[in-house]
């Protein structure tokens, strides 16, 4: 989903990123309570205080949302789920998830987690500006703490609108699916809520640009549309999981493999495989044994004059986890793979023995058809 992401920090086990879309956001939000919300509040400050009151504003904001997608994730992992991590981008942030979740009072718990430490970041801020009020604090310290506790509210507030894939969307999937057992219904009937909420918000955007206000006509479209797109992504995949989950690998798996052996050259693999078969890894075998996979990334490592004296099996390392499954695997746990790792292709690898190869074309062709034929 984020190919240009920074690795910020960790916390209690989970990775933090930071999306390069981020950055605009971070420069957006300082701008605005610079020039706009914090003067408003506050007059006859220098235009450097403003501009640093806007600075730690947005700082704020930032911890705000890492709090925010911690709690899903504390949760999450209480279920059982694997986290991939938390990416702040620049509609917000997300708690990574490689699958669903496993019940409705999973989903409800991990949902409600996330508006309710809003919630309370918002009374604690708040509640502090209170008691602040009546020290000597500079005025400047207490409108950003006051801006904190407003802006964790509304945070809370917009997260709990029940459309999919806004907490409150959750939550609503989470009842709905309690109510019929019915997971794919259930998100059906979320996702087109967001879908719904993500056409108004294009359409208050539309009208909010041609009414003179650009800047907030302009993200008010990017939202919906965000929306709109990760509600119809999010049915999608609950269609996949229906008709996957259960399914063993070893069903969709292709046992006509392309292999190469390791007394090849590093310019024969080129030349005979890489430009001929268009894949960018391929399983290395000695005497019908999986010894190693060799890849594009393998070969770059290598100066193109040396490519003909070097062999594939000078450079070929052992086929990692992210590369093989096992045939009695869940076909969804191949997909969450993929998904999580960014490949298209796993061996099938049974021991030593590699017995086939999953595509993501495949398992994409059998819905396709599971779906034409079961409409």
């Amino acid at each position: 989903m984020f190919e240009n992401r920074i690795s910020l920090f960790k916390i209690l086990g989970f990775q933090v990123w930071m999306d390069s879309s981020w950055l605009v956001l971070a420069l957006l939000i300082t701008w605005s309570l610079a020039e706009g919300y914090f003067p408003a509040e506050i007059e006859g400050l220098s235009k450097n205080t403003y501009w640093l009151m806007g600075a730690v504003g947005a700082v704020g904001i930032f911890g705000s949302i890492v709090f925010h997608e911690l709690w899903h994730s504390l949760v999450a992992r209480r279920y059982g789920l694997a986290m991939a991590g938390i990416t702040l981008f620049i509609f917000g942030g997300v708690a990574e998830m490689t699958e669903e979740p496993p019940s409705a009072r999973a989903e409800f718990m991990m949902a409600i987690a996330g508006p309710v430490s809003s919630i309370g970041l918002a009374i604690g801020f708040l509640g502090l500006h209170n008691i602040l009020q009546k020290t000597t604090l500079p005025p400047p310290v207490l409108a950003v703490i006051f801006y904190l506790g407003f802006i964790n509210g509304l945070l809370a507030a917009f997260n709990l609108l029940p459309g999919f894939p806004l907490d409150g969307g959750r939550l609503l999937r989470a009842a709905l699916w309690a109510w019929k057992d019915n997971f794919r219904w259930a998100t059906g009937i979320a996702s087109r809520t967001g879908s719904a909420f993500g056409i108004a918000l294009i359409l208050l955007g539309l009208f909010t640009f041609i009414t003179g206000n650009i800047i907030g006509g302009i993200w008010y479209f990017l939202i919906g549309s965000f929306l709109r797109n990760a509600a119809r992504a999010s049915l999608q995949q609950a269609v996949m999981k229906q008709y996957l989950q259960g399914e063993a690998v070893q069903k969709f798996m292709n046992k006509d493999i392309i292999t190469v052996a390791p007394s090849i050259s590093v310019e024969e693999l080129v030349e005979d495989y890489v430009y001929k078969h268009h894949f960018k890894m391929f399983p290395v075998l000695e005497d019908q044994k999986l010894v190693g996979c060799v890849s594009t990334a393998h070969v770059k490592e290598i100066a193109r004059e040396d490519w003909a004296n070097k062999k594939v099996g000078d450079v070929a390392e052992s086929c990692s986890d992210e590369n093989t499954i096992s045939p009695d695997a869940d076909a969804m746990d191949a997909l969450s793979a993929m998904n999580r790792t960014g490949r298209s292709r796993l061996l099938v690898v049974e021991g030593d023995k590699l017995l086939g190869l999953i595509s993501l074309r495949d398992l994409l062709q059998f819905l396709s058809l599971k779906l034409d034929l079961e409409k």
